[in-house]
């Protein structure tokens, strides 16, 4: 009897069972006090220390990290999108003031090439540890036939804490708050089908192509990982009182945003308030991109924002520039014009 007709089939059940005895060590030291499993279970169980909370409320998220990966593979680099999917995720959960507890993956390919598979949960791994969370749990599914064979793509699961009377979700945002815009890393992980377009096909670039105006290659730019916010997040809203918090991913400043906007209330923001990276006016200048399609496909240099009260603004700009998170006045909260969309971008 032939005993290999699955891995003759494209499945290597011997590697993948090779993986998890390679990435244990990556997996456990993430853990933190409530990972009460070890990886290679069933289910990743987790102990919620909550007794200081009234109501505690899970928060979950899920998310991936988009033709992000294309540029991977283009470059045949794979340690840094880890980073990005744990940062979609994360992202998103302490929007509503939530603290990450723990995370999962889940990673699809075409052939299980170890050493790359390593690499991708060492990215994923990095991100959890600046998150301070746990990754509990995965799933690794070899498809052939279903990706190519140096193909692959990946989606993260995220749950976090807070207590029910300090969520923060928008609605007590009042004309007459600030807007206070943290800077990006980079292009974070969206808008790469139109910069793959740009840069592939329209200049025709490779992954060591240098660009100029950035001052490293193509694949050091197009490959920077999306930036954590947890730890300067989490920092301000112990000591302040924050009226809502937006993650800019995709749809940029234009889609984000009025996600939690109150309906009497419209976000100015002031063109020229940040530093913008050179990699938005790059592809802006060689692609003759419109600003309005700018601010609604890129995140220009913001990831993220809070509303907050205008006594409180120049003290949580200089906190977070004191923890190495560059921040600018970007904005305010007005008066809704119904003739005017929810975000004006106010050119200076």
């Amino acid at each position: 009897m032939n005993k290999n007709l699955y891995r003759e089939a494209g499945v290597d059940l011997d590697k993948a069972n090779e993986l998890v005895k390679r990435i244990k060590p990556l997996v456990r030291s993430t853990f933190t006090s409530g990972v009460i499993t070890d990886i290679g279970g069933f289910g990743g169980l987790y102990s919620i220390n909550c007794h200081e909370m009234n109501k505690p409320v899970l928060v979950s998220s899920t998310d991936g990290v988009g033709t992000k990966l294309k540029v991977a593979m283009w470059a045949n680099r794979h340690n840094t999108v880890g980073i990005d999917l744990v940062a979609m995720c994360v992202n998103d959960i302490i929007v509503q003031g939530a603290r990450p507890l723990f995370f999962l993956d889940y990673l699809a390919l075409g052939r299980l090439d170890l050493d790359m598979v390593e690499q991708l949960i060492s990215g994923i791994v990095a991100g959890c540890k600046e998150a301070n969370c746990s990754l509990v749990g995965g799933e690794t599914a070899e498809m052939p036939d279903f990706y190519g064979i140096d193909e692959y793509d990946m989606a993260g699961f995220a749950v976090g804490l807070v207590d029910n009377s300090e969520i923060i979700d928008g609605s007590t945002i009042h004309v007459g708050n600030d807007i206070v815009g943290m800077a990006s890393s980079g292009l974070h992980s969206n808008g790469y089908s139109l910069v793959r377009k740009v840069v592939f096909e329209q200049l025709k670039l490779q992954p060591d192509s240098f660009i100029q105006e950035c001052n490293r290659t193509a694949a050091e730019e197009l490959l920077e990982p999306t930036r954590i916010y947890v730890e300067p997040v989490l920092k301000i809203l112990r000591q302040f009182t924050i009226a809502g918090m937006v993650h800019i991913t995709g749809g940029g400043f234009y889609d984000n945003i009025p996600r939690i906007l109150p309906r009497a209330c419209q976000a100015l923001i002031h063109q020229g308030s940040w530093e913008v990276p050179p990699i938005f006016r790059y592809l802006q200048e060689r692609a003759d991109i419109p600003d309005e399609e700018m601010y609604h496909v890129f995140n220009n240099g913001i990831g993220y924002a809070l509303v907050t009260e205008p006594k409180d603004t120049q003290e949580i700009i200089e906190l977070l520039n004191a923890m190495g998170q560059r921040a600018y006045r970007i904005g305010e909260i007005v008066p809704k014009d119904e003739n005017a969309p929810a975000v004006y971008i106010e050119k200076r």
